[in-house]
């Protein structure tokens, strides 16, 4: 089971005065990827109050059916000044399977945590199996 929960504030720089043809260009561009994804997946790209924001959620049987953190790595080579986190709860993995962990999105970099505040998932999120 691979569940995952993310946004991202879309932005072409870090520093707050993106160019507003270029920055549509790059949501145009996001825009034709996520229709390219083929799932059942939350997946919206819209925008608020002059800004673009992703946000991406779902629950697929594998990770490996999702390109979520694609997605994440995709922005951050595109619009490197972008900031978000992905939660992700992965049981197949095995270093990691009772841990939230999280991707974190800043300034064109993408690393990969623990999330504290979730973690462990037992017994944290569920109780411990009874046997």
């Amino acid at each position: 089971m691979f569940e995952y929960h993310g946004w991202i504030t879309v932005r072409e720089t870090a520093s707050g005065d993106d160019d507003e043809l270029r920055l549509r260009q790059i949501v145009d561009g996001l825009r034709l990827r996520i229709d390219r994804m083929a799932s059942p997946c939350l997946l919206d790209l819209r925008w608020m109050n002059g800004e673009p924001f992703l946000h991406l959620g779902g629950h697929s049987n594998h990770r490996s059916s999702t390109d979520a953190v694609g997605l994440f790595e995709h922005v951050a080579r595109v619009a490197p000044g972008s900031y978000g986190l992905l939660h992700m709860l992965d049981d197949e993995d095995p270093a990691h399977e009772n841990e939230v962990r999280v991707l974190r999105l800043v300034r064109g970099t993408v690393t990969l945590h623990t999330e504290a505040l979730l973690s462990p998932c037992v017994p944290t999120l569920e109780d411990p199996f009874a046997e």
